[in-house]
């Protein structure tokens, strides 16, 4: 029986091939990202799942984080001059900070990209999120191309974001 088995698996071929070729979600350099939908503070939905019209920039935070309020101003800056060529996600990880803290953080620092609320804490979950900071850098295909983790400067921010925008394959460094 053993060899009847193992010879019908070595002469059947699957009728129908769909060509499609999938990539393993994981929340690392070179493999697609996680996909979600979150419902923002302006009351939209924001989603990633799968390729994209421009690449994404997704900052996890929170509103008691130091790193957090240090960096908000720089990624204000650079939303505002590269928001026509790429998205920006400001990810509040709600679980682990209040809404009332989130509405005053955005008011504080001025934030016009879209804030979408992570209420139950899965999508920092899926994105394996330890500290705050952690910004991810995703291309037009869904696929990360840069983990941040901790406070990210304006200047390489800005540096990175050009390296994506030109194409450049593989994890950025």
């Amino acid at each position: 029986m053993v060899i009847a088995v193992l010879v019908g698996a070595a002469i059947w071929q699957p009728s129908q091939q769909t060509g499609a070729v999938t990539v393993e979600q994981r929340p690392e350099a070179g493999f697609e990202a996680p996909h979600f939908s979150l419902r923002g503070l302006d009351d939209q939905t924001y989603e990633v799942a799968g390729k994209r019209e421009k690449p994404l920039v997704i900052n996890f935070w929170a509103s008691w984080c130091g790193p957090c309020k240090l960096e908000a101003p720089d990624l204000q800056k650079v939303a505002e001059k590269y928001g026509q060529q790429v998205d920006f996600y400001g990810v509040n990880v709600t679980s682990n900070d209040s809404l009332e803290g989130a509405q005053a953080f955005v008011k504080q620092y001025k934030l016009t990209f879209p804030i979408p609320m992570d209420v139950t804490g899965d999508v920092a979950n899926r994105y394996w999120i330890q500290a705050f900071p952690t910004t991810y850098l995703v291309d037009k295909q869904g696929i990360i191309r840069k983990k941040i983790i901790g406070m990210v400067e304006g200047h390489y921010l800005e540096t990175e974001l050009k390296r994506l925008l030109e194409g450049k394959t593989g994890p950025l460094r």
